[in-house]
């Protein structure tokens, strides 16, 4: 523990457990999206005909909530419940150089700023063609993985927390 002792009266500063919950929330997130980078190469070694993106996001979620509720009922965490704020900061942090991006045929043409992220993200009503139209495997499926992960650590650390009867 690091001690402030130059007053003569020791105080900790709170600097390992900072260390800890840094390196904890680092940790969950990169398992978070390691586990859905396995469940896209599993998907890449099956390579069925055609899976819809919703299907797809919707296991990147599930996938990551077993995941995320497995890991914390084995090792529990207080950080992993937190893990989300990664998934939604990436998120914003690629639409921001999504917006950035410049436009023409065949690439979300006088697209709005609106229009250019939900086009991208969710391919909808069609993709936008940005990014080579990998816009849910770069941002979207990450993001959704984190979130699934925090919810499957949350529900665990919840069941825990409750008071016997």
């Amino acid at each position: 523990m690091a001690k402030l002792i130059s007053t003569g009266i020791e105080a900790d500063d709170g600097s390992e457990t900072l260390t800890h919950q840094v390196f904890a929330f680092f940790g969950h997130t990169l398992i978070a999206v390691a586990v859905w980078g396995i469940m896209m190469l599993v998907g890449y070694i099956v390579n069925p005909a055609y899976i819809p993106q919703f299907v797809i996001s919707m296991l990147s979620f599930l996938v990551a909530l077993l995941a995320g509720a497995l890991i914390i009922s084995a090792r529990p965490s207080e950080t992993a419940p937190h893990i989300w704020l990664a998934g939604i900061i990436w998120i914003l942090f690629l639409s921001l150089w999504l917006l950035d991006l410049p436009t023409g045929p065949n690439a979300c043409n006088q697209c709005a700023p609106t229009e250019k992220i939900v086009r991208s993200f969710f391919s909808y009503p069609t993709p936008s063609g940005l990014i080579d139209d990998n816009g849910p495997f770069f941002g979207t499926w990450p993001a959704i993985a984190t979130v699934g992960y925090a919810m499957g650590a949350a529900i665990v650390q919840g069941r825990r927390k409750k008071p016997a009867k």
